[in-house]
């Protein structure tokens, strides 16, 4: 969901929730397994991702400041950019309350998503798709991770409007 999530000022914790939310299933699985963070895995990544998401459906400002790098930038599917603070003052908006929370859960629910993870070298490539329309003709949304200082760390996210999603 932070795909379609991230379309509007408004709607950037949603778009950016939303598409983490995506793989919510999968991390959750790799949380519960133990997944290392660190790692220079899939399995990291999407548990980064996934970290990602819950830290801004529960405010975790300081974590989202840490992963996120300074220069990092989410591009909405219709153009709209939004920075680093942005995605940082929607998360402090939802310290405490579970709206947005709810908001993620039935857009994952009526948008089921896949995605997948290439790495090379110190990047990773983090793509959600309809899983109708596969990984070629149904991107919902793609994360770019950099790895640095023994931690995956946010770069740029884009996000497309898919036709029947």
């Amino acid at each position: 969901m932070r795909k379609q999530h991230r379309f509007s000022v408004g709607m950037v914790g949603v778009a950016v929730l939303v598409l983490g939310a995506q793989w919510t299933t999968a991390v959750t699985v790799a949380h519960a397994a133990g997944v290392d963070e660190e790692a220079r895995t899939e399995a990291a990544v999407m548990a980064v991702d996934q970290h990602w998401m819950d830290a801004e459906l529960d405010g975790d400002r300081a974590w989202l400041d840490a992963m996120l790098l300074p220069e990092y930038r989410s591009v909405g599917a219709d153009g709209t950019v939004h920075a680093k603070a942005a995605i940082l003052a929607h998360a402090a908006k939802n310290r405490g309350n579970d709206a947005e929370r709810r908001k993620v859960e039935a857009w994952l629910k009526a948008h089921p998503s896949d995605q997948s993870v290439v790495i090379r070298g110190d990047t990773a490539i983090l793509t959600f798709y309809d899983p109708k329309l596969g990984p070629h003709n149904g991107v919902r949304s793609s994360d770019t991770f950099v790895y640095q200082d023994g931690h995956w760390h946010a770069l740029y996210s884009q996000h497309s409007a898919v036709k029947g999603s």
